[in-house]
C-alpha cells in the first residue's frame, strides 16, 4: 500500500545531491532564486557550518527532549560566534534566530 504519492503534476519536492555540499548549495540557490534556503539534520548542518556556508541559524525549541540521535552542535570544527537577531514564542515552541558572525 502506498501511503504518500505527490500529485503527478507537481515538481519534485526534494532533489538529492551526492557530489558535495557546495554543489548542493549551488543547486538549492538556483531553485530558490531569491528565497531562503533551509537545512535540516545535524550532520548536514554541521558540514555547512564547518565550510562557512551558513548565514543564519533558526532554532525551534519545543517542550519535548528526544535522545539518542546526533546532537546539532556536538561536532563543530571551531568556535562559531552568533549574534541574536530574533526571539519569539508560543505555548509550545520558542523560536531563536541568530546571525553567524564570521
Amino acid at each position: 500500500m502506498v501511503t504518500h504519492r505527490p500529485p503527478a503534476s507537481s515538481d519534485p519536492v526534494f532533489t538529492f545531491a551526492t557530489d558535495g555540499i557546495e554543489s548542493a548549495l549551488a543547486k538549492a540557490q538556483e531553485v530558490a532564486a531569491e528565497k531562503r534556503i533551509g537545512l535540516m539534520g545535524a550532520n548536514t548542518d554541521q558540514q555547512f557550518l564547518a565550510a562557512g556556508l551558513v548565514d543564519e541559524i533558526r532554532i525551534h525549541l519545543v517542550n519535548l527532549m528526544l535522545g539518542g540521535e546526533r546532537r546539532l552542535f556536538d561536532q563543530l570544527p571551531q568556535r562559531i560566534e552568533l549574534e541574536k537577531t530574533g526571539l519569539s514564542e508560543t505555548d509550545d515552541v520558542t523560536h531563536l534566530e541568530y546571525r553567524v558572525v564570521r
